[in-house]
Order: structure tokens, then C-alpha cells, then sequence
């Protein structure tokens, strides 16, 4: 504890800057993705639901990563460039409602041979 009062005020607002980011993956993991919204009353399935909600974040932002230029940003902020979590899931969806969708993203078949969906929603289950 010691440590922390001996910070610069440098320091300090990198350490609130993390704390920040931390607090708005929270808000779109509740909020965005729904994790909030869980129906669900035994503990398994809550911790299911949970881990599905992490796992469509994390495959959002894996996506974002990928991109080859930043989105533009749907509500402009003054003096912030970078997109945002609500950006990047707009693309998704547009994509997703694209008619060539189904070619980089086949419908299921009865014999999925390990695909990453399959794997993915086997580690949640």
C-alpha cells in the first residue's frame, strides 16, 4: 500500500486510465453483449451464459484487431479517433445480412467437422 502513495501524477492517470478500460469492457460485456439479460437460475447455466457473452467479445475484438483499416465511428466524439465495441458490431451485422455471408460463413451441415464455432461453443457448454 506504501508503493501506491510514492506514485508520480504521471502514474496516477495511467493507473485510472487502465482502471477506465477495464470499467467500459465490464459495460459492453453487460450492456452490449447482454450478459445481463440472463434468464438463466442454476449456476452452471449462468456461468455458461457468462462465458458465451466473454466469448462473442472476445471474437468481436479479434475481428476489430483484423481489420485492415479503423472503422469509422458512428458517434463522433471530439478529440477521440479510435472506434468503439458498437462500431465494430455494426460491421459484424451488416456482414452477417451481406448476401454473400453464407460464403465466408457456410451454414450448418449435419456433419460439422471441428470448426472454430463448434470448438468454441463446446468450451462454453
Amino acid at each position: 500500500m506504501d508503493s501506491f502513495l510514492n506514485l508520480s501524477i504521471t502514474q496516477i492517470i495511467e493507473y485510472y486510465g487502465a482502471r477506465w478500460k477495464i470499467e467500459s469492457g465490464f459495460k459492453e460485456l453487460k450492456q452490449d453483449i447482454g450478459s445481463q439479460k440472463s434468464q438463466c437460475r442454476n449456476a452452471q447455466a449462468v456461468t455458461n451464459h457468462l462465458n458465451f457473452c466473454m466469448m462473442a467479445t472476445t471474437l468481436t475484438w479479434i475481428y476489430a484487431d483484423r481489420l485492415k483499416t479503423n472503422p469509422e465511428r458512428r458517434h463522433k466524439v471530439k478529440g477521440r479517433t479510435s472506434f468503439a465495441f458498437s462500431d465494430i458490431r455494426r460491421i459484424i451485422a451488416e456482414a452477417a445480412l451481406d448476401p454473400d455471408f453464407e460464403r465466408v460463413c457456410p451454414k450448418y451441415s449435419s456433419s460439422p467437422v471441428n470448426s472454430v464455432v463448434t470448438v468454441l461453443l463446446r468450451m462454453v457448454a
